[in-house]
């Protein structure tokens, strides 16, 4: 069976388990149909040969491919793969179903007749690049849930040409299937790093082919929350205190520049993402991103300060400011020791023919929090387009090129 089929059948086969996250359940997995995705991937792993199969407490699937290596080969370093199980939810069906455009002949995608959903060429111009290619794609109801199971695929196929080929020789590998990357890389932070002691890792989570990614926002959440005084109109002069317009005081003191709608690339902003308000109380819900470490500090101070000026400007009101940590820049996690991880992917780009286009994430992935644990982890393609979209296709060239890299890495380290 070629590459291409072997990754059709996997990604087939797990896009039609509903795994999607649910981010108001502070459960590790915070949804059922995770739990059936870890199942599955641990008894496909028993399959193809891979040793100490584990399904952790919070619905982690561990594994461990012992190295095949010559005779008196020198030691090589040991290398992993993590990839999250669930789906995003963007308010659209858990379910997905999957279906297959043979030869995309251009134009748009008709998803749903039923329904009537289709993708416009006219608002997606980027599938002109892939006429003549077979594409994947979901129904419309639902997003397609490449993220991340094009690279859930992506590895299963990669350890099922190892056990088909004896040839092949390669390090140990160690693999991580993680749940809620969606809700803030949780299943991730709860990740027993004894089963996965690699030297460094790699997450396949980002878009179209050749990219890679080693530079992920430092991210933060901050919470302000406000009790104000109520007072009846007929007693309010000098006694009313409004957590509404607390808040709003509070808010204006932010940079209009510095707020997401405002910034690209490297730039950092903080993100007003929800206000709750009554009477009494208010709380402002604060996204806190950043490249620059130095910067990111900046802008937690920021914060304080901000809320110090509001409480002189309402001494009467009540007011705190809880903030904390997601994850960090991988970037800051690499040094003259470990950056051969980032080397080994270029070389593997340019021995595949593939361009590299090396972008920094206005984002993270759960590399960005196994970077903070001393573990370098970047990323690289699985080739899928407009994630977290009704939208989203994967194209079945760049599918198998990922696979490729996959597969040309394990080479590349074994070769040391």
């Amino acid at each position: 069976m070629d590459l291409k089929k072997r990754l059709e059948q996997r990604f087939l086969k797990y896009s039609a388990i509903p795994s999607q996250s649910d981010p108001s359940n502070e459960t590790i997995p915070s949804s059922i149909g995770q739990w059936e995705m870890a199942r599955t991937l641990a008894d496909d792993l028993k399959e193809l040969d891979v040793q100490d199969i584990e399904i952790g407490e919070t619905g982690v699937v561990y594994g461990r491919l012992p190295a095949r290596l010559s005779p008196g080969h020198k030691p090589v370093p040991v290398v992993g793969w993590c990839c999250h199980m669930d789906t995003v939810d963007v308010h659209l069906s858990p379910e997905v179903h999957a279906q297959i455009i043979r030869s995309y002949p251009g134009g748009d995608i008709l998803q749903n007749e039923e329904k009537q959903i289709y993708i416009r060429e006219e608002d997606h111009p980027e599938l002109r690049d892939y006429i003549g290619q077979d594409i994947i794609v979901s129904d419309g109801t639902s997003v397609l849930g490449a993220d991340n199971k094009a690279a859930v695929s992506n590895v299963m196929v990669a350890l099922e040409i190892l056990k088909e080929d004896p040839e092949i020789e390669h390090g140990e590998i160690f693999i991580a299937f993680v749940p809620d990357e969606e809700t803030g890389l949780r299943g991730s932070k709860t990740m027993d790093f004894s089963k996965f002691p690699v030297d460094f890792a790699y997450t396949i989570d980002c878009c179209e082919e050749g990219e890679v990614v080693y530079q992920t926002f430092n991210a933060g959440e901050a919470v302000l929350t406000i009790r104000g005084v109520p007072a009846h109109p007929m007693s309010s002069k000098n006694n009313l205190v409004n957590p509404c317009m607390v808040a709003v005081d509070y808010i204006n003191l932010f940079d209009r520049a510095e707020m997401p709608e405002h910034t690209e690339d490297t730039e950092g902003y903080l993100w007003v993402t929800d206000i709750f308000s009554d009477s009494l109380d208010a709380k402002v819900m604060i996204d806190i991103r950043d490249h620059d470490l130095k910067k990111y500090n900046a802008k937690k101070e920021f914060l304080k300060k901000a809320m110090e000026i509001t409480q002189l400007k309402h001494p009467k009101a009540q007011l705190s400011l809880e903030m904390k940590d997601i994850y960090g820049n991988i970037y800051d996690a690499l040094n003259d020791d470990n950056k051969v991880c980032i080397d080994y992917l270029y070389k593997a780009l340019e021995e595949l023919g593939i361009k590299p286009k090396t972008k920094a994430m206005r984002g993270g992935t759960d590399g960005s929090f196994i970077s903070t644990k001393g573990i370098p982890t970047p990323n690289y393609f699985t080739g899928a387009l407009n994630f977290h979209s009704s939208a989203e296709f994967l194209p079945m060239n760049a599918f198998e090129n990922s696979c490729l890299v996959t597969l040309k890495l394990m080479e590349l380290i074994a070769k040391n």
